[in-house]
């Protein structure tokens, strides 16, 4: 038995782990942010995030949406139009998300200066 406590997010079945691995998928964050100001057509939101590709998007949204982060909601129109929000769940990582977006904002310049000087540069405590 492993000296770690029970919900240690390393351990490879950890619900949190999940989660973690989840969130920290290259466009899950952009996606969720794109999402957090309403339903959103799936074309709205490739050109709202720039960059990703239709294909991946879908791939995200399928995955948000099978671990119950998102909601699509296909209404019987013609021509027929499909909307993605966040479920209930998904809405709790929104304030997240902002946080990590205000961190970005403050010590984007500092990250991309430590990039640029190279490893075992940056001053540790700037």
């Amino acid at each position: 038995m492993s000296d770690l406590p029970s919900g240690d997010l390393f351990l490879a079945d950890c619900p949190a782990r999940l989660a973690v691995e989840l969130i920290a998928d290259k466009w899950t964050v952009v996606v969720l942010a794109g999402l957090s100001e309403g339903p959103v057509r799936h074309g709205e939101l490739v050109g709202l995030i720039g960059g990703i590709s239709r294909k991946v998007l879908t791939q995200t949204l399928r995955r948000l949406e099978t671990h119950g982060l998102v909601r699509r909601c296909a209404y019987a129109e013609a021509p027929p139009r499909v909307e993605y929000e966040l479920t209930p769940l998904g809405a709790t990582l929104v304030s997240p998300i902002h946080m990590l977006a205000e961190w970005a904002r403050e010590n984007g310049d500092a990250v991309l200066a430590a990039h640029e000087a190279g490893p075992g540069t940056a001053a540790h405590g700037d």
